[in-house]
């Protein structure tokens, strides 16, 4: 027997709320109750399988900068246990000092904020809450750390448009945990406007239907927000150029690369095509309660504008929304019915196209019936049900105690039925936690639900004696909260020898609770429940009393009150006497205004020297502790009455509407005006209602002068008119008037015929007629019908017609493939037909063109673009409208390399009846193929024999790679890549180079050819501790290709210091065979001197250097110089003074320079007056800080515009203008820019040589000129950080995107 608990239809007073509370609860859970109260003790020695109460979600992602949480919380008798698995294995958590367990739960905590990885815990976790009576499990949790990786590093080219043409700007995002949300924004972190012509597409995109001037710009930016770790990335800013028409003169179109040149085509207005999706049909599969997002994007000029349409069904009105300026619909708590086929249609003035989604919605698991939870008696029966719903149907499966069912231990009393347990003559060991678990390839759901078996007496959960009281005429309440198993039946009975109440009169509710719907003040007295089963009987008294209602006698009136004057409100109330009542005056649903003018007197509120605040409404409220009563009055405040003004107002409405002078086709309406408001009415405005048609819109019907009264007014057929009549102004129009009594003319035949009359073959023996059909205004009778007439236009059959409803269209089958034909629609109805139509021309179905274009020609213009010429196909071939013809080319093989490949095929479109086209874009030294169709409104067809051809050679691109590698004092060894696109046979490479000097000045230029069969190069004869540029390309026999450039540096000494080698000290030269020094050189300061020599004689030779003043017989003072260094530096020294010094080296007697002399600087004397207050030093200093200000400024303007670093401004200053680096776009030779090489020179600074420079790479970013990583922003996008650059570039580690480890390395968070 399952035990069932209902719920009560009303609760009562707010002192029965905690019952009222705990017997909802027993009825939402079905089990026996184990919170904390005085009902819940009552079966505190009741046992309970265990119930989760709370665990976390399925797909759970956290962040790994704070602990996991991975939450489980269960209730049962006595308290369960709990356990964990991870990735189906034992989760032992003692064995992981990171891992705790929350006391009296089963929580867990796993503490990575002071040490260990959130990857280190990713995995599937399951909860299991156990004690004597089974085992309830939670859902699988899957825990995964949120990321928010970095921008792939890639180089992105300039994009150089023609004004009107479309364009895609990629956005390419990133892939993380939760997906990032995607937002374009320029360098001023200011977002991007967006209209019909541009906007962002659902995958990030930015769409341009057609490009204007005013698009270009060098900061289209496109950021992606990771809201879980609240991060934002950035991708390299997009550079875009449009350009009109006239600015391509043949000069600028010589230059432009292959993209560009494609990209300058003709801007001439063009009908609409998608630029996503790709095709005329496309799928899309949404599971239901998602969602549905249907997108599309449509380019063509003018702009194309978007409307979606359901076929064969109508959009959900409540839940369809447009986004996106209607290129997105979405339907949102999308189901199966919303399956179907969904057509958006991009139309300009131009043209109109469609694309067709096919929609199938698919559904994860959901609850049609889940399995509740039951409390038996022993030998009794009773079901565990578990339907659920889903497409694909889902499978069902049972466990027991978190055990599948079919190796769980056996139980008699069981029977599982498909989605049904059957339980009979139950047992207390059939007590145990069941799980079902419904399942299809898009998700699953997991159910607890217990058998507890119980035998119990029966157990009234209601305290004795409780006192009820109920207003009469009301509803009253009387619990009888139960326990017991089995289910206890309920009797109630009045009185000590009452008889059973039954349900005429009274309504006993499952739960218990006995309802007297409108009780009396006879239903007073005791009453008493009584709980019986099989193993015994409880009983519990409870008394009612009935209470007289409480009542206004007198209510307070409504009163106008001069300012000054005094008002007073009444209100008598009547009440029970065995109740308090309260009155309480409010004052627009407010306390009274705390000022000693309002008085209350028990029945009267009473207010003096009224003021025009105290206008309002004044409510007494009565009220005891069983029911409250109201009554309001509205007090106005008036002015002391002088001389009135004249009041200027909008007319009051015309009346006495009258209709005279009835005939078919015109009616007399006369009326009377109302009071014009001290404002001469100006004009009368007549509208009329269609009571048949259209009831209760009103249609402007005529206007006439403020002076008339009178007017004559034109009817149409077949309308029932009523006329209303409105008064207008200077201060504005009256209200309608009321309106006249209705006139219903007679039908007549139509007047007019229906417009918008189309023909147009839907397949290629049909053709459909539609028209926009009458209104029932215009119908002028019933019966409205339609002749729909058709005869082909160039034959002499006779018309042939069909008389069809009041629809839209008519098929017409079997007709040829488009052949024109004449077509004409009548309307007709009871009365007769409408005069003779217009007759259009239309034309039956297209289907496929049946002739290939021939005699194709190509015509090979230089190595990126080819002619090709076709003849036209004969027009009856094509079966349609033609369109145009249509190019696949498609690369077949390589001339280089000889190695056939397949290709994906290029499609070229070319519009109308044109006979050539241009190939752009191919690449040099290439063979291609290609064949041409034709394309009318039905598709494409067939294809004209493969034609082939090839490209000439090209220049090749820059090599792959330079790299220096064996620096020796005086060689460099070069390593390269070919170019990756060689566009020919390399004949050779050119090799110049140039040393550059500690000033930063570019030497004399040396110009060496290399075979093309090299990869390896070295340069000998260099000078020691030298920095040389090399400039690096390859040559076919076209010319030379694009160049790449890299810095190496002969071996340095390391005793070198910046400024103070002589010149002419060399490395790797011939030494002399007995060991001196020379050159002793002194640069002298104020108390400091820098020693400098020249050394020749074996290595690893200990200088010291030895000094004193001139002139002096004191010892001379020694210093070690540290290593073999040939400089020192003297500090301490007096100002003013002669010094003389020498140098030796340690362990050679007499190895020692000879002498020189040095004098230090004067000392500078110190002046009495103070400079700071000194006209001439506030100027200077005023001066220099306005020029650092000036240049501040100057250093920010040109860093926002990528401009170059003042190195890089001193090497261009010096760079030879015949060795410039060649540009990458058309091979010229162009400036040396950081841009392209990453190493400006600085003083002192050493360049690894053996470092590699990749032309694609490219480490110009935002992030590394300080514009990045360190901003803060806003909600809204809007930049509110400060500049803030790295101090150092880190090297590239490759193109892979990198997880950015905490906020703080990536764009930081929204505030």
């Amino acid at each position: 027997m399952q035990l069932k608990i209902m719920p009560k239809k009303k609760c009562l007073s707010a002192g029965r709320v905690p019952l009222i509370l705990f017997l909802c609860q027993m009825i939402s859970a079905l089990e026996v109750p184990l919170d904390h109260g005085e009902k819940a003790k009552l079966l505190e020695d009741l046992v309970q399988p265990p119930t989760i109460t709370q665990q976390s979600p399925k797909d759970y992602i956290i962040d790994p900068r704070e602990n996991i949480v991975i939450q489980c919380e269960a209730k049962g008798k006595p308290p369960p246990s709990f356990s964990w698995t991870r990735n189906g294995t034992h989760f032992d958590i003692d064995k992981d000092p990171l891992v705790t367990m929350k006391p009296g739960s089963g929580t867990l905590i796993i503490n990575i904020m002071s040490e260990g990885k959130a990857e280190t815990y990713e995995g599937v976790y399951q909860c299991t809450a156990r004690n004597e009576r089974g085992a309830a499990i939670s859902n699988n949790i899957v825990v995964r750390p949120s990321r928010s990786p970095l921008w792939t590093k890639e180089k992105l080219e300039p994009i150089t448009l023609q004004n009107g043409q479309p364009l895609v700007l990629p956005c390419r995002p990133p892939i993380g945990l939760p997906p990032a949300i995607i937002f374009w924004m320029d360098n001023s972190f200011q977002r991007l406007p967006q209209s019909e012509r541009v906007s962002q597409g659902l995958n990030g995109d930015l769409y341009f239907s057609n490009v204007l001037p005013e698009d270009t710009r060098e900061d289209y930016i496109c950021y992606a927000r990771f809201n879980h770790t609240q991060t934002i990335q950035q991708k390299q800013p997009i550079s875009l150029k449009v350009i009109s028409v006239d600015e391509l003169n043949d000069t600028i179109a010589a230059n432009l690369s292959d993209t560009e040149f494609y990209g300058a085509k003709s801007s001439k207005e063009r009908p609409p095509t998608f630029l996503t999706p790709e095709g005329n049909a496309s799928r899309k599969e949404e599971l239901r309660g998602n969602v549905l997002s249907l997108e599309c994007i449509a380019e063509g000029l003018p702009t194309p504008l978007i409307y979606w349409i359901k076929e064969d069904g109508t959009l959900p009105a409540n839940r369809t929304f447009y986004r996106n300026f209607q290129k997105t619909l979405q339907i949102i708590q999308v189901s199966e019915a919303d399956s179907g086929n969904y057509q958006c249609i991009a139309k300009n003035t131009l043209g109109i196209i469609r694309h067709t989604i096919s929609v199938t919605v698919k559904a994860a698991p959901y609850w049609i019936m889940a399995p509740r939870n039951l409390v038996l008696s022993p030998g009794e029966d009773g079901t565990l049900i578990c339907r659920a719903n889903g497409n694909p149907k889902p499978r069902i499966s049972w466990l027991t105690n978190g055990v599948p069912t079919e190796i769980a231990p056996d139980d008699p009393s069981r029977r599982i039925d498909g989605d049904t347990i059957i339980f009979s003559n139950v047992q207390e060991r059939s007590s145990a936690v069941y799980q079902c678990n419904a399942s299809n390839e898009y998700g699953y759901l997991l159910a607890n639900a217990f058998v507890n078996v119980l035998a119990e007496l029966p157990r009234i959960l209601t305290p004795a004696n409780t006192l009820y009281q109920v207003i009469a005429n009301r509803p009253a309440f009387l619990d009888c909260a139960f326990f017991g198993s089995p289910l206890p039946t309920i009797e109630w009975f009045k009185g000590a020898k009452g008889s059973a109440l039954h349900e005429d009169i009274y309504v006993i509710h499952e739960n218990g609770t006995l309802e007297i719907p409108v009780a009396q003040k006879d239903n007073s007295g005791t009453y008493t429940c009584v709980a019986r089963n099989k193993l015994g009987v409880a009983k519990n008294e409870v008394h009612l009393e009935i209470k007289d209602p409480t009542r206004i006698l007198k209510q307070p009136e409504y009163a106008v009150v001069q300012r000054g004057g005094r008002v007073s409100f009444e209100c008598k109330v009547k009440h029970d006497h065995t109740l308090i009542a309260t009155v309480t005056w409010l004052k627009d649903n407010g306390e009274l205004p705390n000022d000693e003018r309002f008085t209350v007197d028990k029945d009267h509120l009473v207010v003096t020297d009224v003021r025009d605040s105290d206008g309002g409404i004044y409510t007494c409220v009565a009220n005891t502790t069983l029911d409250e009563v109201s009554a309001s009055a509205v007090l106005s405040v008036v002015a002391p009455t002088p001389t009135p003004a004249p009041i200027y107002d909008v007319p009051s409405p015309p009346f006495d509407l009258e209709l005279t002078d009835q005939l078919d086709k015109s009616v007399q309406l006369s009326w009377t005006p109302g009071d014009d408001n001290n404002s001469p009415i100006t004009k009368f405005i007549i509208e009329y209602e269609d009571a048949m048609h259209e009831a209760g819109l009103w249609h402007h019907q005529a206007e006439v002068s403020g002076t008339q009264t009178t007017a004559q007014l034109k009817l149409s057929p077949y309308v029932n008119y009523s006329f209303r009549v409105m008064a207008e102004n200077s201060i504005g129009r009256s209200l309608p008037s009321e309106a006249s009594e209705q006139y219903q003319t007679k039908a007549a035949e139509p007047d007019k015929n229906p417009t918008a009359v189309e023909g147009l073959g839907s397949e290629p023996d049909n053709l459909v007629i539609t028209w926009k059909p009458l209104n029932g205004f215009e119908s002028n009778g019933p019966g409205l019908q339609y002749k729909v007439s058709w005869r082909q236009k160039d034959g002499d059959d006779e018309w042939t017609s069909v008389v069809v409803a009041n629809v839209s269209k008519y098929i017409v089958s079997g007709t040829p493939t488009f052949v024109p034909y004449l077509i004409k629609v009548q309307a007709l109805n009871v009365m007769g037909f409408a005069p003779e139509p217009a007759v259009v021309t239309g034309h039956s179905g297209e289907d496929l063109p049946m002739v290939a274009p021939g005699n194709v020609r190509v015509n090979v213009v230089n190595s990126t673009l080819a002619e090709v010429h076709w003849d036209p196909v004969p027009l009856k071939s094509i079966r349609g409208r033609l369109q145009g013809y249509r190019i696949y080319y498609w690369k077949a093989q390589s001339a280089s390399q000889r190695n056939r490949r397949h290709l994906e095929k290029k499609i070229l479109t070319f519009q109308g009846s044109k006979t050539h086209g241009m190939l752009p874009g191919l690449e040099p030294f290439s063979h291609y193929a290609l064949n041409v169709r034709v394309v009318n409104g039905k598709g494409e067809g067939p294809a004209s024999p493969d034609r082939a051809f090839s490209t000439p050679e090209g220049v090749p691109s820059a090599p792959s790679s330079l790299k220096i590698v064996n620096p020796t004092l005086d060689s460099l060894t070069l390593e390269w890549d070919p170019p990756s696109r060689p566009n020919g046979i390399l004949t050779e490479y050119t090799l110049k180079y140039q040393p550059i000097n500690s000033t930063h000045e570019l030497g004399p230029l040396i110009d060496l050819k290399i075979p093309a069969n090299k990869t390896r190069w070295t340069l000998k004869n260099l000078n020691f501790s030298t920095r040389y540029k090399f400039y690096f390309y390859a040559q076919t026999s076209v010319g030379p290709g694009s160049q790449i450039t890299e810095e190496g540096v002969t071996t340095v000494d390391e005793g070198k210091m910046a400024g103070i080698l002589p010149p002419d000290v060399g490395a790797g030269k011939v030494q002399a065979v007995n060991p001196r020094i020379s050159n002793l050189t002194a640069a002298a300061a104020e108390t400091s001197a820098n020693i400098s020599w020249k050394y020749e004689g074996p290595e690893h030779v200990n200088f010291y250097v030895e000094y004193g003043v001139a002139g002096s017989k004191e010892e001379w003072r020694k210093e070690i110089v540290n290593g073999s260094r040939s400089f020192f530096g003297l500090k301490g020294l007096m100002p003013g003074t002669a010094y003389k010094v020498r140098v030796g080296a340690e362990g050679h007697s007499g190895f020692v320079s000879s002498e020189a002399v040095f004098e230090t600087g004067p000392a500078m004397a110190s002046r009495q007056v103070d400079i700071a207050t000194q006209g001439w030093f506030i100027g200077l200093m005023c001066a220099v800080a306005l020029l650092i200000l000036i240049l501040l400024i100057v250093c920010f303007i040109r860093r926002n515009k990528g401009g170059k670093y003042p190195v890089k401004e001193k090497e261009d200053a010096h760079a030879d203008p015949e060795i410039q680096p060649m540009k990458e776009d058309d091979g010229t030779f162009g400036e040396y820019s950081d841009a392209e090489d990453h190493k400006p020179l600085k003083k002192g600074s050493r360049t690894p040589s053996d470092r590699t420079v990749k032309k694609e790479d490219s480490d110009d970013s935002l992030v590394d000129y300080g514009e990045g990583v360190n901003g803060q922003f806003n909600e809204d996008g809007s930049f509110i950080g400060q500049y803030s650059g790295k101090k150092e570039k880190e090297p590239a580690e490759g193109n892979e995107s990198s997880e950015a480890p905490s906020p703080v390395n990536a764009m930081n968070s929204f505030v």
